[in-house]
């Protein structure tokens, strides 16, 4: 089995997959000074105790946008597993579609796994949208190469920020309000009324934009964490694929192998 680590600002998750299949994930905070040894003991244990052994990992590839991540990863791949990890976007693991902006090495390896899968699985011009640490809006054409995008504030940092710059301001839960009203009669329900609505409008409008500049039909795939939440309250969602870049880490290991 596969061996997949996607790390983010936020998090790493690990996943074991077969073929396609994603038969176990785990996720632990991101934090470059972990070592490889620390990863073992953390991830081996975890395996075992959902019935696999190390010995059912017969490949590993790292897609980080973290690069001081990568080093103690290898570690664990090399001294734990005996297997050489493959690096997303490197050497045999090249990303194998165009890049088609002003700086290929600036995009991130998420970005760049999520449009390689959402080529794979969908057809014609794509935006993908992806809600993690920040939240990307991603053109994809027809062809599978990547012509650009958007990085916006995700909605946590936004509300980390909020909070964190005001004397008085508490922490609220991410969700829908109640109800459908947006004034609110005390602080919470505004502050609610605020980031999430607020956000919703900025994803609307940049799908909006992003369309018409396209100018022609595009399908747009949301993934990451709080795709779910803003799907049940959007219709600008085509298709909801949470695991778009652990796929894109199996489809770039499949060509590797």
């Amino acid at each position: 089995m596969l061996l997949a680590a996607d790390v983010g600002n936020t998090n790493v998750v690990f996943a074991l997959i077969d073929g396609r299949e994603i038969k176990a994930r785990w996720r632990i905070a991101t934090d470059p000074r972990r070592t490889g040894d620390e990863y073992a003991v953390w991830l081996l244990q975890l395996a075992e105790f959902q019935g696999f052994d190390k010995g059912d990992i017969t490949q590993m590839i790292i897609g980080s946008v973290v690069p001081r991540a990568i080093h103690n990863l290898t570690v664990l791949s090399e001294k734990y597993l005996g297997i050489t990890p493959l690096i997303a976007g490197q050497g045999s693991a090249q990303w194998g579609f165009e890049l088609d902006i002003e700086q290929p090495s600036s995009l991130g390896a998420d970005r760049a796994l999520n449009t390689l899968a959402a080529h794979a699985k969908y057809d014609g011009d794509l935006v993908v949208v992806d809600f993690g640490t920040a939240t990307t809006f991603d053109a994809v054409d027809f062809t599978g190469a990547y012509k650009g995008g958007i990085i916006a504030p995700g909605i946590n940092l936004s509300l980390d920020a909020l909070v964190g710059n005001t004397a008085k301001l508490p922490r609220i839960a991410i969700e829908r309000p109640d109800n459908d009203s947006v004034i609110g009669r005390n602080t919470e329900d505004q502050m609610l009324i605020g980031v999430f609505w607020g956000y919703v409008g900025l994803i609307e409008g940049l799908i909006s934009r992003m369309k018409h500049e396209i100018g022609r039909p595009a399908k747009v795939v949301a993934t990451g964490g709080l795709a779910i939440l803003f799907d049940e309250n959007t219709a600008l969602f085509d298709v909801v694929d949470t695991d778009l870049t652990l796929e894109g880490l199996a489809i770039l290991a499949e060509r590797a192998a």
